[in-house]
């Protein structure tokens, strides 16, 4: 069975009792014994998300608060959260994502994929033949996508994409899905907020690409 969905975390900072900042937090809490390391990596991320907020999105809430205050204007409490979407189990393999959002546009992915019988991660590199092949699988698949969009018009990107495409490929923004190896870059890493977090798959079968294994 996969790992469980831990109950919401949530928790509201106010100021004089006026509610400024609040946070969400939803990860995996697996109960099993071989699966106590990835348990752990989750209680972490949740920790040292919590120390974010009060480190650095309390402050700032803070000063919006009283600048709205002195200004006799409304404030809306800043909302965040850290919450997880499991896109694949097969066998052992369990794969998903992490994703953070702040006030305004900026959101963070994180993906991550587990051999859940050893509690392990699971590398990209095991999906392919060859050391090395995956930046060029993931390179061509993007730029025809890309490419695509472009012409129907849909993509606004930079002027280099193209360089920026390859600096920002990374082996662990990935995760599985039911059609494929799924990868991402970074918000921001193409084009404006308007892009979102630019994603792509590599189809299990396609033909017309460099072969990498599934097992």
């Amino acid at each position: 069975m996969p790992p469980s969905l831990a109950m919401p975390y949530e928790h509201t900072w106010d100021v004089d009792g006026v509610p400024v900042l609040h946070a969400l937090i939803s990860l995996p809490c697996p109960e099993e014994k071989a699966q106590r390391r990835i348990r752990h990596y989750y209680q972490l991320q949740s920790r040292a998300f919590v120390r974010y907020c009060e480190s650095f999105l309390l402050p700032e809430a803070k000063v919006s608060f009283a600048q709205a205050l002195s200004e006799s204007h409304p404030f809306q409490c800043w909302e965040t959260e850290l919450t997880c979407r499991i896109t694949y189990q097969e066998g052992s393999l369990l794969s998903l994502y992490t994703q953070s959002r702040e006030p305004g546009p900026l959101v963070i992915r994180r993906g991550d994929t587990w051999d859940l019988s050893e509690g392990a991660p699971v590398p990209l590199s095991r999906f392919f033949h060859r050391r090395g092949l995956w930046r060029r699988v993931f390179y061509h698949a993007a730029c025809a996508d890309l490419e695509r969009r472009q012409r129907g018009g849909a993509a606004d990107l930079r002027e280099d994409w193209r360089h920026q495409l390859k600096r920002s490929l990374n082996p662990r923004n990935y995760y599985l899905t039911e059609e494929g190896l799924t990868f991402f870059l970074p918000m921001y890493a193409l084009g404006g907020a308007q892009l979102g977090i630019p994603t792509f798959t590599v189809p299990w079968n396609e033909k017309n690409s460099p072969p990498f294994s599934k097992s």
